[in-house]
């Protein structure tokens, strides 16, 4: 399974429900890796959504504890082994682990790949991803060059977890 997410300096990636920032690359860089795969997402997330509507051209799975929770489009799932076991019908490799941040920290010991937009700046937030630099179970396998929207620095980068 992968995650994508953008994060700052610290590690965050939200404030108030909402991403710190748009970046158009990164956004353009989420659909050109997600289309035609598996999104898994908490409700929050899905409710973040223009009219939290599942995203088009993926296979939108949410997970809530909301028993009552639906929304046509998506696949509802109301714990982790139901989603764990849901998640059997597709091939890890297209499954992608896009939030929020209880979703992520509950995701990640399932997670092999990391898609991480690193921006460097620091912003407000109230929701962080874990620091995978500070977690001897990851390494940075391939990261861009650094790019540059306005006046905001970024990069792309991809952690895999290290195999014993």
């Amino acid at each position: 399974m992968n995650i994508i997410v953008a994060v700052d300096k610290n590690w965050a990636i939200g404030l108030n429900n909402k991403l710190l920032v748009s970046i158009p690359a990164d956004m353009k860089l989420f659909r050109e890796t997600t289309t035609g795969k598996v999104v898994v997402m908490g409700r929050k997330t899905l409710e973040s959504f223009p009219n939290g509507l599942p995203l088009k051209n993926r296979t939108n799975i949410v997970l809530t504890r909301d028993e009552t929770y639906q929304v046509r489009g998506a696949i509802m799932v109301h714990s982790l082994e139901e989603l764990l076991e849901e998640l059997k019908k597709y091939d890890s490799e297209d499954v992608y682990c896009i939030g929020g941040d209880s979703v992520y920290h509950l995701l990640l010991p399932y997670c092999d790949t990391a898609h991480i937009t690193r921006i460097d700046h620091v912003y407000e937030a109230d929701s962080y991803f874990p620091n995978l630099d500070e977690d001897p179970e990851w390494e940075i396998t391939a990261d861009s060059e650094e790019q540059t929207y306005f006046d905001l620095e970024y990069q792309f980068v991809k952690y895999e977890r290290v195999r014993s």
